[in-house]
């Protein structure tokens, strides 16, 4: 018997002894839930699963039974102006989907939850807040043999209304210029590569360079977002991201602004810091694409590379 199977004949046995409550509740307060737990409640119509892939062909191939696509670079983006989907945009999404304001919404994605952490941010911005990730992701999910499908599925389209106004996890230019120039008392986690934050490289390996200077924002620490994961892509402990994120002065004690290229990985350091450990951060996601570009802002750039050259 699979994995997959012994979760049904559980869920079987549970539902034989005892009368099943109208929605299963995601591990309390938790932002994860876990593939065993997803697995056993896959059938409860008040559980919704997207998800949210680097690679956008990937979902067609195989995908959690139920769970519906969202193409990060057009769902979950306004695709005229660089910003993310607007209040309507999403609203219209989670409508087809069945969504409603009791729904346990569940993201996962490849890469570690990479951009399924972004999509996470991107629903709490707009009041989804309760919005969980499965802890492993489509790495731990194909790993333990769990089912895919190719089917897309079809939901009776829900009224859920959000809310006009976003949530306060989004960080300007301006706020980050608070912080260099204006001596705010905030901390700036820059997640990407040590070579990114030097300035040794503009961009991780094929990956398309679109800042005309490298380097890093001043009085920012170094913490790569990968660093919180393990090797099966779950989250590393909750005492073990405290205490590394500890060690290059990140304690929660003051508010924290995250940034990377354009805002995905820092998205991912984000969920981490926010939801996981309960800090006060917001999200810069016109990260160093945006801050690189800019016209008179200081840069630190200990490598020395200047329009690309040393």
């Amino acid at each position: 018997m699979n994995n997959f199977s012994k979760h049904v004949a559980a869920l079987a046995a549970t539902v034989a002894v005892a009368v099943v409550p109208t929605m299963v509740m995601a591990q309390d307060d938790n932002p994860l839930v876990t593939v065993d737990w997803l697995a056993e409640n896959l059938s409860d119509p008040n559980v919704r699963v997207f998800e949210v892939s680097v690679d956008t062909g990937v979902y067609e191939r195989g995908h959690i039974p139920g769970a519906v696509n969202l193409a990060w670079h057009t769902d979950l983006v306004d695709t005229v102006r660089r910003d993310i989907v607007s209040s309507e945009g999403l609203e219209a999404i989670l409508q087809q989907a069945g969504v409603t304001e009791d729904t346990t919404v569940v993201l996962y994605g490849d890469n570690n939850n990479w951009f399924a952490a972004w999509g996470a941010w991107v629903f709490d911005i707009h009041g989804i807040h309760d919005v969980k990730l499965l802890d492993g992701g489509r790495k731990l999910w194909e790993a333990e043999g769990l089912p895919l499908d190719t089917a897309t599925p079809e939901y009776a389209a829900s009224t859920i209304d959000l809310p006009d106004e976003a949530a306060p996890l989004r960080a300007r230019l301006t706020d980050v210029l608070d912080v260099v120039e204006g001596g705010a008392n905030v901390s700036l986690v820059d997640i990407r590569g040590p070579k990114e934050f030097s300035g040794e490289i503009f961009a991780p390996e094929g990956v398309q360079e679109l800042s005309v200077r490298a380097g890093h924002i001043p009085g920012a620490v170094n913490f790569p977002w990968g660093g919180a994961v393990n090797e099966n892509g779950t989250f590393k402990s909750a005492e073990e991201l405290k205490a590394a994120f500890a060690a290059i002065g990140i304690d929660g004690s003051k508010p924290i602004i995250t940034y990377c290229r354009i805002g995905e990985r820092s998205s991912h350091t984000w969920f981490v810091l926010n939801r996981i450990l309960g800090y006060d951060v917001r999200n810069y996601d016109g990260s160093w694409t945006e801050y690189g570009n800019a016209v008179g802002v200081p840069i630190e750039n200990p490598t020395g590379t200047v329009w690309g050259r040393i």
